[in-house]
């Protein structure tokens, strides 16, 4: 599989992932997978406009199941997602991963800030916690260029204020 990095992002595909990720990773195909942006004409068809020399797909979460069960990824590719449950879920149903980044997750009134680009509602804490619990790593870092931060230490308040 050709999975170089698996990435939540609610902002998608925007500057700093096409100027930073893509190229510093070499990313050749991005899949957005998320059943929201998934069943959004407008999301779908504008998703890959930052990144031209990039091929971008768009599945909502029980449809890329489906289709990893049928294929393989070949080229080398960023799975994005928007929250750590549907990473939960794909990882548990036929997408392993060894780690998780974390480039943006907006504060909004459900949310609560562990960092200036990480909130999280209790459901996505606690997928994070699955998850690390499962083996992932997981770290929180904007572009390739900004120091790590462990997710478990901002679960636990370790970075708080940050």
């Amino acid at each position: 599989m050709a999975l170089k990095i698996a990435d939540i992002d609610d902002r998608l595909i925007h500057g700093q992932l096409a100027s930073t990720w893509i190229p510093d990773l070499g990313i050749e195909s991005v899949i957005i997978v998320d059943d929201k942006v998934a069943n959004d004409p407008v999301q779908k068809s504008v998703a890959g406009l930052a990144v031209p020399k990039v091929k971008v797909s768009v599945f909502g979460v029980d449809k890329f199941i489906d289709v990893l069960k049928k294929t393989t990824l070949k080229k080398v590719t960023m799975v994005l997602f928007t929250n750590p449950i549907d990473a939960l879920k794909m990882h548990e149903n036929g997408l392993p991963f060894d780690y998780l980044n974390v480039s943006g997750m907006r504060f909004n009134d459900q949310r609560t800030r562990l960092h200036k680009n990480m909130s999280v509602t209790p459901e996505e804490r606690a997928a994070f916690e699955k998850l690390i619990s499962m083996g992932v790593e997981c770290w929180m870092q904007p572009t390739t260029r900004d120091p790590k931060v462990s997710v478990a230490d901002l679960l636990s308040g370790a970075h708080a204020g940050e």
